[in-house]
């Protein structure tokens, strides 16, 4: 017998893609081009709070030539609309970005009819400080780790983990810098910060703030809700420096989703890349040093999708996002973005006796003599 094989890679058939309200138009984008360019249909369903930016991008695709149905927008609740499609017995694969608790509730809707699942969840990025880091680099980079977008990204750096050699004059540094940041419209080009999402979502940061207290832990910078012209309208928190925490603490284990960034003190390396993995998330985390080998020493012991040595944010599509643990499953972005939204195929072939030419040719290149 001469046996060979091909493997071939085909759609999966529809494809759901179900978007939060934070970054939605890049998240979406995420979802759609890799399952459009397989071969799929989708059907997005955008976050209730945010769903203009994506029906904006569909109507770009009508505009472009994409054939009816092959993108579909549907609005509406989560508890129904997105509860549908995860269940939804013509639905082969769901894509979810949003909170832990929800992406649970997707998986289990998807089971009963086996659907392939991506999610990208929660997250609650340590970001480690070494000894021999440069102090303004990283004291800029800490304050961008947690700060970006109002702290609203799962990938945020919301626990700071400083050598406790440099633990007050670093603290001390940031305050200083985070004097000099501006607060307020995030249509004007000269804010760094803006408001959070929505009066839930400040409440619910003000809560953990108030948690961290009630445990122990000290207020370094913040706390509260900024106050004065420009602030009458609007959800705004003040940008939040929590020292004193210890691992056990909520502010230290719970995904806050704003500007707020938990600091905990360490002695040496181990007890560094201990603390950062004593967590359900491992969406993301950070490496501050001078020295490469020690950086990543410390990246490749940490339990996260993805590791930045003197950055935070960086997410170039030729690469993979997504998370480990709590965090999530599978990835988005990097040539894999492709598998997630098709089915390998294995066929095998038996090449001895009988084979016509042509069938021959197509897997050998040449028929034989």
């Amino acid at each position: 017998m001469l046996a060979s094989g091909r493997v071939r890679r085909e759609p999966i058939g529809v494809c759901a893609a179900i978007v939060p309200w934070n970054i939605p138009l890049p998240l979406a984008v995420w979802k759609i081009f890799p399952a459009l360019g397989a071969g799929n249909t989708v059907v997005v369903k955008p976050d209730e709070h945010a769903p203009l930016m994506v029906l904006e991008l569909a109507r770009e695709f009508e505009a472009a030539g994409l054939p009816p149905g092959a993108l579909n927008v549907v609005t509406g609740e989560s508890e129904s609309v997105g509860a549908r499609l995860a269940t939804h017995p013509d639905v082969r694969k769901i894509a979810f970005t949003g909170s832990t608790e929800t992406g649970r509730s997707v998986m289990r809707g998807a089971a009963d009819t086996v659907k392939r699942v991506t999610l990208e969840l929660g997250g609650k990025g340590p970001n480690i400080v070494l000894d021999d880091a440069d102090l303004g680099t990283a004291v800029d980079g800490a304050l961008f780790a947690f700060l970006a977008h109002s702290g609203q990204g799962c990938e945020s750096g919301t626990r700071l983990l400083l050598p406790r050699s440099l633990h007050d004059t670093f603290v001390t540094r940031m305050i200083d810098r985070l004097k000099t940041l501006r607060i307020g419209d995030p249509m004007d080009y000269d804010t760094d910060l803006g408001p959070v999402h929505s009066a839930a979502q400040r409440d619910r940061i003000l809560g953990y703030i108030d948690s961290a207290r009630g445990e122990g832990a000290t207020i370094a910078y913040g706390g509260s809700v900024p106050q004065g012209p420009g602030f009458e309208r609007g959800f705004w928190v003040e940008p939040t420096i929590v020292t004193d925490v210890r691992p056990h603490m909520r502010i230290a284990r719970e995904e806050v989703f704003g500007p707020v960034v938990a600091v905990l003190a360490y002695t040496t390396d181990e007890e560094a890349v201990a603390l950062a993995n004593d967590s359900e998330y491992g969406v993301s985390a950070g490496v501050w040093s001078r020295d490469a080998r020690r950086a990543f020493d410390v990246a490749e012991a940490l339990e996260s999708g993805m590791v930045w040595i003197n950055d935070w944010h960086l997410a170039p599509p030729e690469y993979p996002f997504g998370g480990v643990k709590q965090s999530g499953l599978g990835r988005e972005g990097g040539p894999g973005a492709l598998d997630e939204y098709t089915e390998a195929k294995f066929i095998s072939y038996d090449l001895s006796g009988g084979l016509d030419g042509k069938l021959y040719s197509l897997v050998l290149g040449t028929p034989p003599d």
